[in-house]
């Protein structure tokens, strides 16, 4: 078995954005319901947490990897860390009792925007107790070499279980292998190479390969060759960025997401472009930007997993560019430009064309990915980023400890102020906006452009029929 695995031309990209002020984590805030792991002076019982976590580790053997690399191609790869500490990846800190949630939003932004250390694992979590009604908080982030966001095979996955537990196995022992010097891994990715044929990205297992099939291929190719090298417009939101962060929650009733999509068609994400679109017309309409003719353009991460890369950690994305409508008045019209996009979109292979053009980082090297970035940089072809993650409709638990909100976070690119990533779960979706603390003092004020962009969205749907009776969107960490 080889010592070192490679990083992924899409993995690599993520070390090459990264810069003091973008940082590329990927992570979020969870609250938690104590259950015995809140102790009776108010504390969290962290020993039992970290000794838990060391328990699961066997199932994501990533988190007990480093980086290194191989000579002369500088490529990156993963060996396994001798000195792995847990001590070193997972913090305690505290809140004034009793916490508010605004203390644990700037506690997350403060934890979420600083770098991690790559000469560890790339990972850490932290355990913030305080919180009013024996309420405590995991503050994670994982550098986006790491994961995806979209895969859900990360620590906090393996972490969570279907039912309470109050006890656990104790940890499998694990032997790390010894890193293999600059010269071994250099011979052994020579040899893998030689070994394998080689194939270009345009390659289908089939040996019979049609023309059409192809020329789908080169067409999707095109097609978002096109949308890049669009730059999209110049906005406030789109400016350098500092290294500080602002974080926010937003809380909405996922079936009332649904009410909408069944009465009007699209689906649950079309529902939530539209909600930004109605949103973001406000918080622009304010800084007195002009709306009719603007292009305003959003990436929407596409999940390309094949079933055998379920399991798999690491990239495995594409991208959608599309414009959003913030220029149309009517929420109703602006759903339906959003659904026409996207199922553009879909028959274009849109998805497809980003995916190919990933898989060609691979074949060029850290030499060419290192140009797609800059060049990414420079093109600035999209104004923001909006993920959303399906996860499961029925409660988890850490330990005996129920999990009751969790917001997920996207990192904020190059001369991109904004980030939204949505998580579903357990009846609810949960919005996580992450922005820079000097382009976006009122990020708060957005949440509640939120709020009332979904609200005036779902009345429409809901002008013909008796109010449904469920609980409101809450713009709060709660």
């Amino acid at each position: 078995m080889r010592a070192f695995e490679r990083l992924s031309g899409q993995d690599v990209s993520f070390l090459f954005f990264e810069t003091l002020t973008t940082p590329m984590n990927v992570g979020g805030v969870a609250v938690f319901d104590g259950g015995t792991l809140v102790q009776a002076d108010g504390g969290v019982d962290i020993e039992r947490i970290k000794a838990y976590l060391v328990s699961r580790l066997h199932k994501v053997d990533r988190y007990r990897h480093r980086l290194a690399y191989i000579p002369l191609e500088n490529q990156p790869v993963w060996v396994d860390d001798r000195d792995f500490d847990i001590d070193c990846h997972v913090h305690h800190a505290a809140l004034p009792r009793p916490g508010s949630d605004a203390q644990l939003k700037r506690l997350a932004a403060d934890i979420l925007s600083r770098p991690l250390d790559r000469r560890r694992p790339l990972w850490e979590s932290w355990i913030v107790e305080g919180l009013a009604e024996r309420r405590f908080a995991l503050v994670s982030k994982a550098h986006h070499c790491m994961v995806d966001g979209i895969s859900g095979l990360d620590l906090n996955a393996v972490m969570m279980s279907a039912a309470p537990r109050s006890t656990f196995p104790p940890p499998r022992r694990w032997q790390p292998q010894r890193p293999p010097s600059g010269v071994e891994m250099l011979r052994d990715d020579v040899l893998a190479r030689v070994r394998v044929p080689f194939t270009t990205p345009t390659q289908v297992p089939n040996r019979e390969v049609r023309r059409s099939d192809i020329g789908q291929r080169l067409a999707a190719i095109w097609q978002t060759l096109q949308s890049g090298l669009r730059s999209a417009a110049n906005t406030p939101l789109n400016r350098p960025l500092s290294p500080q962060r602002r974080f926010e929650g937003v809380q909405i009733d996922l079936e009332r997401i649904k009410e909408v999509k069944n009465r009007f068609g699209g689906t649950v994400n079309d529902v939530v472009l539209a909600t930004v679109a109605g949103a973001l017309r406000r918080f622009l309409g304010r800084r007195k930007l002009a709306l009719s003719d603007l292009d305003f353009r959003v990436a929407v991460p596409v999940n390309v997993r094949s079933s055998e890369d379920l399991h798999v950690t690491g990239n495995r994305t594409s991208v959608w560019l599309t414009s959003l409508p913030v220029g149309e008045r009517d929420p109703r019209r602006r759903l339906a430009r959003i659904c026409a996009a996207t199922a553009n979109l879909k028959q274009g292979g849109g998805a497809a064309g980003a995916e190919l053009l990933m898989r060609l980082a691979d074949w060029t090297g850290p030499a060419g990915v290192a140009l797609g970035v800059r060049l990414a940089e420079r093109m600035s072809p999209y104004n923001l980023i909006v993920t959303n993650v399906p996860g499961p409709q029925f409660p988890l638990y850490l330990l005996d400890a129920r999990l009751l909100q969790a917001y997920p976070l996207v990192p904020l690119f190059e001369n991109q102020g904004l980030g939204i990533a949505l998580f579903s779960y357990d009846g609810q979706l949960y919005w996580g906006l992450n922005a820079d603390r000097d382009l976006v003092p009122d990020l708060a004020t957005l949440a509640a452009d939120i709020i009332e962009s979904f609200a005036e969205l779902h009345a429409c749907a809901s002008a013909a029929r008796p109010r449904t009776g469920r609980r409101p969107a809450q713009p709060a960490v709660r």
